[in-house]
Parts: structure tokens; C-alpha cells; sequence
């Protein structure tokens, strides 16, 4: 039996162009996410079988209007189609036109043609180019070009056969050369192309015009092209304007003689009318807004069912495992450290999946580009983009889908801010802790009759993390320094009903790249906080059980309540507890004891953590009664100065604290993903835990 032959074919375009629609369609799916070496874009990989004896590795390349990058997804598609030698430079090409909007698409194609690469021109959304009244001769526009054109539509599947069939065709290069350098330039771009033995003289122009973008260049060659320069007296821009000016001339000249009939206006009505709607400078921001607050209702609202069963599953199962397995500390660790450490991600599956349905609907039917549209002139202000507004509104609910949504902001500096600034955005796991220490602190007292002060105060904490989102992004706008210019160049697309099957691709998608990739880090760090809280100096927690019953003598406790003073014992004199005692000078000017201190330690694996802390270390029993954990608080009393421990200093010190303090390790897991690496991350880290000292210090100063 002959060997399988495996092609490596490279899907490009310009955004909204169909790629991704047709890397569905190819791969279904069979498709991973990986990452460029060395760089933090993500890289889409998937496979598909072409015929029986070929098969294809599909690599879905960042959208890129030409080989003249202004963003770093865009570099790695120009690092990757000007360096052979790189691991992903592809057998084949597919370009990706919009049929509608030909002449902008056209122009990445004739560049391509020029660097002597294979590629076949694949016309998409063709349905709405017939709509359009658009006629194309599609046979002379193949032959203009000297390349395999072939008529697709990416989102019905329409077509793809004859695509397969011009991908698996011998890979012949157009003899077309489509745009000549300057005669002036031709004796530097010789030595160039003499010097990298490159095939063709747009390569060597590509070297000349641009080499601080090609990174896989040795600074020895950098400087061998810095010296051609010099001594040719070569100026990049002067060229790369006359280029550009050429090649939309060519483009032209080959529309005019294969159009048999332009497209209309018509066809655009409903969408312009759609527009003036959508985009008006009130009702537009008014309509965005109601979208927002729907999608964040029904992201609690509908995840609210499955996240109790899925967090009652696991408590089960916990529960099940402690009582069925033997005892040992292997067996402890599974069923009280491992199981809850999967259900703590597992848990978060639902909002996940349900705030990026929302988000494909609304890019698949186009509206996500009027939003950006809409919001990019306001967020630009603070640092951010448009693109910004959607993960920080997420944040309400979670950080970690908030941040993962970043993905669609195209721009580096504004998509690190978002990142940067969503954790503030208070989420729905500070709730447990906001409610609790609420109550704690303000009179259940309404102001008018109807106006509760408790429900002001609540909203006061979340304004609280807006605005720190705010300062945040306007504090990093001025401090990072790049040479990458933020500006927005976007086509409105036409409105269209959501593919339903991409809705599910991208649900698929994002789910798992959080379960297997951010999952990894969480367990590790679950178990890490389960074996600080669970043991402690051996003699200590051996005699645990004796001590307590000493103590307890003259009580008269029930058995549970008992457990409770063993548990709260065991976990006071824990590895964490001893760590909680540590920090207490340090948390001391902020009116937090060692006992808060370990509250602080364990709900860094979640915030909602504080409050089961608190319950068990306080001896409260069932942390379901929350009732139950107010009035334990309440009559919590403070040694050394005999009145309340939990005063409003302290209540209100602790709230601004939470408000600001990341203490939430899934989202450093999917922050260390998302920029891949530690450094954002620990930056992150350390920024939040000092905004959120130094507040917590300057209320709890002022109120004490």
C-alpha cells in the first residue's frame, strides 16, 4: 500500500473574509489550538482528508489585509509566507475572497503571486454576490491571474469539493509578475536576492522593505541589508507607496474586464437601514447596552441550574469517595483534594459555554462590528478598544470566559489591558463575600421607605471595581511603550443569521482550551492549598483531638459541634494556619487577625472560599447558614480591645480589599494561557494585591 501523502495548506485572508467558516467546513471537528514558537498568537491547526491517498494539516492563518503588518498576528502571517524554511510554510495556499468586496481582497493575492507561491483564489459568499446582481467570468479572471479560481460558499459547504480537488492539483506558482521594482532599486535588490539565494526579486524587495518584521532574519543579515540600504540610498516608504498605487491599478484593470455586470446597492438596504439604527449615537449605545445586560442575566440565570448540579455532583462524589475509600492520605488527597480541584473547573463549563454562544451569535450575524464601531472612540480614551467592551461587561460574571473573549481584540496593547484591567470587574465569586460581610456591617435600613442601604452599598462596591478598572487602564496607557500603533480599519459585514454549527465549533473550542489548558494548572494548585490547609507539624495534629477535649471540658458541646473545634484547631495549626499567623503583622494595619489571614491564604483557590473559611475556623457548623455565620460574626469578640472583632473599619476594610485583590488562581491560570507566560500574570498579581492593601489600609485608617 502506497504511504499517505500529507499536505500543509495554509488558509489566508482578510478578516470577515470566510476563513474560519471554511477551516470549519474542511476540518469539523478535528481541529486544536496550538501557539507560533516563541510568540503569544494563537495558531489553529486541523486536518482534513483530501482523497483517499492524500491528507491535509490546515493551518487557519490570522486574518491580514497585505504582507504590510500593523498588528503581531499579522507578522507571524508575513513571517511564515516569506520564510521557506519556516516549520509552517505551507504546501499549498488558499486565499479567501469576499466576492462582494473583491477589489480589497485582491490585493494580498497579487503580492503572493509576486513571491512565486501556489495558491488558489477560493471566491466566497458567492450566494450574496448573486444576491448583489454581481457577474463575474470566473474562467478569464483564472486565466488574468494564472491561478485555480474556484467558487465557494465557507458557510454551506457549497463548493469545497472543487477546492479539494485545486488543492491536491500539481502546485504550479502564476507566471504572472504582477508588479516590477523601480529599475533604480533593481541593482540593491540583485545583491539581495544573490546574497539570501532567493527565487524571486519581490522576495528580495520584501527583505529591503521590511526586515525589522521579519524576525527569523540573523542580525548579521539585518545589517547586510542596512548596508545595501545605505549605500543604495533606499527608502522603504517611497517604494511601498508606489507598490501599493500599481498593484490596485492591475486590480482594476482585471475587474473592469471581467465583470459582466456590477452589483447593485440594493441588496444592502436592510442592512443600511439596520445601521442607522444600531450604530445611532443614542439608540445604538442604548440597544448595545440592553444586549449587554440580557447576555449577563442569562449567563447567571441559565448556568445557575447546571452549576448547582454540577457543584452538588462533585460534592457527591467528594462525599461518596471519603466514605467508601480506605483511609490513608492517598485517598484523602482524591477525594478531598483532586475531586473538588476538577469540580472547581468543571464548574465554570456552563458560563463559559453560554457567554461565547452569545458572543458567536453576535459576531456571526455581524453586529459585533458595529459594536466595535460603537465603543471604540470612548474606550480609546482609557487605553482600550472597542473590542474591550464585551470581556469587561463579561467580568460581571467571570473573569476567566471575560478573559478568554479577549481573543477578538486584534490590537496587542489594547487586548493585554483588557486582560490586565477584567479582574477587577467585581464577578459573581466576590458575591458570597460581599453579601455576607454586608450584612455584617450595614443597618438593614431603607432610605425612603423603599431604597435599601444595604442594596446601595453593594452597588457602591461594584462601581468601586469599575472605576479601578478605569484608573488601571489609563495607569497602563501611559506606562507601556510600543511601536505598535492602536487604530481601528474595519468593514462593516452585512447582517446575516448566525451558522449554527460554528456557533457549536467555537462553544467546543473555548471550552476546551480552559478545561485542558488552564484545568492543568488549577488542579495543581487546588492540591497545593489542600495540603497546606490539611496538615501541620505531625505532634501537633496527632494530639489534635486530646487537646481539644481538654479545652472543651466544661463545655458542653454536641458532637458536632465538637468536629468543629477539632476541625478549627487542625486547621489553625495547619502549614496555612502557620502562615496565616505570619502574615498577621502585615495584615494588622488593614484590622485583619491571623484567623482572617488564613481566609485570605485558602480563597485565593476561589474567593467565594472566604466565607466556608471563616465558617469553619469560627466553629460555625453548616456554611449554608448564612444567617447562622452573621450572628457567630457578630459575637465574634476582638482580645485585645474586648469589642467587636468585626467592626465597620474592619467590614469595610475587608471589602475594599476583595474588591481589588485578585485571589483567584483560575484566573492567573487563564491569564499565564491567554499571554502565555507568568510575567503578565505575576504583574497582575502583585499590582491587585498592592492596590488592594494600600485601599484596604487608607479605610480602615479613616474609619478606625
Amino acid at each position: 500500500m502506497a504511504a499517505e501523502r500529507r499536505l500543509k495548506i495554509a488558509l489566508v485572508g482578510k478578516p470577515n473574509s470566510g476563513k474560519s467558516s471554511l477551516f470549519n467546513q474542511l476540518t469539523g471537528l478535528n481541529q486544536k489550538i496550538g501557539n507560533f514558537p516563541g510568540i503569544t498568537v494563537d495558531k489553529r491547526m486541523g486536518f482534513c482528508q483530501l482523497d483517499d491517498h492524500t491528507s491535509a494539516e490546515i493551518i487557519d492563518l490570522p486574518g491580514i489585509y497585505s504582507l504590510y503588518p500593523r498588528t503581531l498576528d499579522e507578522k507571524i502571517v508575513v513571517e511564515i509566507l516569506t520564510n521557506k524554511n519556516d516549520e509552517n510554510f505551507p504546501d499549498r495556499i488558499a486565499v479567501i475572497a469576499d466576492a462582494t468586496n473583491l477589489k480589497n481582497c485582491l490585493l494580498l493575492l497579487t503580492q503572493l503571486i509576486d513571491l512565486g507561491l501556489p495558491v488558489v483564489l477560493a471566491l466566497n459568499m458567492m450566494d450574496l454576490a448573486a444576491k448583489s446582481g454581481l457577474s463575474l467570468d470566473v474562467k478569464k479572471l483564472s486565466k488574468q491571474l494564472d491561478i485555480p479560481v474556484v467558487m465557494i460558499n465557507a458557510r454551506q459547504g457549497f463548493g469545497l469539493d472543487e477546492l479539494k480537488k485545486q488543492l491536491l492539483s500539481e502546485a504550479i506558482p502564476s507566471q504572472r509578475k504582477i508588479f516590477q521594482p523601480l529599475a533604480e532599486i533593481n541593482d540593491a535588490l540583485n545583491e539581495i536576492q544573490k546574497h539570501f539565494n532567493l527565487s524571486t526579486s519581490y522576495e528580495a524587495f520584501q527583505y529591503i522593505q521590511q526586515p525589522q518584521n521579519l524576525v527569523f532574519l540573523s542580525k548579521e543579515n539585518r545589517e547586510f541589508i542596512k548596508t545595501i540600504e545605505t549605500q543604495k540610498n533606499f527608502f522603504p516608504h517611497k517604494y511601498q507607496g508606489a507598490e501599493t498605487i500599481h498593484r490596485y491599478g492591475f486590480i482594476q484593470e482585471v475587474l473592469d474586464s471581467v465583470i459582466i455586470k456590477s452589483a447593485g446597492h440594493e441588496w444592502k438596504g436592510f442592512s443600511n437601514k439596520l445601521d442607522k439604527i444600531l450604530t445611532h449615537k443614542i439608540w445604538g449605545y442604548l440597544i448595545f447596552f440592553s444586549l449587554l445586560f440580557l447576555i449577563f442575566q442569562s449567563v447567571f440565570a441559565l448556568a445557575q441550574i447546571p452549576m448547582d448540579a454540577i457543584d452538588r455532583g462533585f460534592a457527591d462524589l467528594s462525599s461518596f469517595l471519603t466514605k467508601h475509600l480506605p483511609e490513608g492520605p492517598l485517598f484523602e488527597l482524591i477525594s478531598s483534594g483532586i475531586v473538588p480541584g476538577i469540580g472547581g473547573i468543571v464548574i465554570f463549563i456552563p458560563q463559559i459555554a453560554i457567554l461565547f454562544a452569545f458572543i458567536s451569535i453576535l459576531e456571526e450575524t455581524g453586529y459585533m462590528s458595529r459594536v466595535v464601531f460603537l465603543m471604540d472612540k470612548i474606550m480609546r480614551k482609557f487605553g482600550m478598544s472597542g473590542r474591550s467592551v464585551v470581556p469587561l461587561m463579561s467580568g460581571l460574571a467571570c473573569a476567566i470566559p471575560a478573559i478568554m473573549a479577549t481573543r477578538t481584540i486584534d490590537n496587542w496593547k489594547d487586548r493585554l489591558i483588557t486582560i490586565f484591567v477584567t479582574p477587577l470587574m467585581s464577578c459573581s465569586a466576590r458575591l458570597p463575600v460581599f453579601a455576607i460581610l454586608v450584612a455584617l456591617i450595614v443597618p438593614e435600613e431603607r432610605v425612603f421607605g423603599i431604597i435599601s442601604l444595604q442594596g446601595i452599598a453593594l452597588m457602591g462596591l461594584y462601581l468601586l471595581g469599575f472605576v479601578g478598572v478605569l484608573f488601571t487602564a489609563l495607569l497602563m496607557k501611559i506606562m507601556i511603550k510600543v511601536n505598535e500603533r492602536s487604530y481601528l480599519i474595519m468593514e462593516m459585514p452585512t447582517y446575516r443569521m448566525p451558522k449554527w454549527s460554528n456557533v457549536g465549533y467555537t462553544i467546543v473550542e473555548k471550552t476546551k482550551a480552559f478545561v485542558f489548558e488552564a484545568g492543568k494548572i488549577i488542579i495543581a494548585v487546588s492540591i497545593i492549598l489542600w495540603v497546606l490547609a490539611s496538615y501541620g507539624p505531625k505532634e501537633v495534629m496527632d494530639n489534635a483531638r486530646a487537646t481539644v477535649q481538654a479545652e472543651s471540658q466544661n463545655l458542653r458541646l454536641t458532637e458536632e459541634g465538637y468536629e468543629n473545634r477539632v476541625a478549627a484547631y487542625k486547621l489553625e495549626h495547619s502549614y496555612a494556619g502557620i502562615m496565616g499567623k505570619w502574615m498577621e503583622p502585615v495584615i494588622r494595619p488593614l484590622g485583619f487577625d491571623w484567623k482572617i489571614g488564613i481566609a485570605l491564604i485558602t480563597s485565593f483557590a476561589a474567593r467565594e472560599v472566604f466565607v466556608s473559611t471563616i465558617a469553619t475556623i469560627y466553629s460555625l457548623g453548616s456554611t449554608d447558614d448564612h444567617l447562622t455565620i452573621k450572628e457567630r460574626l457578630k459575637e465574634e469578640i476582638n482580645p485585645e480591645t474586648g469589642g467587636k472583632r468585626f467592626t465597620p473599619a474592619v467590614g469595610f476594610s475587608l471589602l475594599v480589599f476583595y474588591t481589588f485583590a485578585m485571589q483567584c488562581m483560575s484566573t492567573l491560570a487563564i491569564v499565564k494561557r491567554e499571554t502565555k507566560g507568568w510575567k503578565w500574570p505575576l504583574i497582575q498579581l502583585f499590582y491587585m494585591t498592592g492596590l488592594a492593601y494600600v485601599s484596604a489600609l487608607v479605610v480602615y485608617q479613616i474609619l478606625s
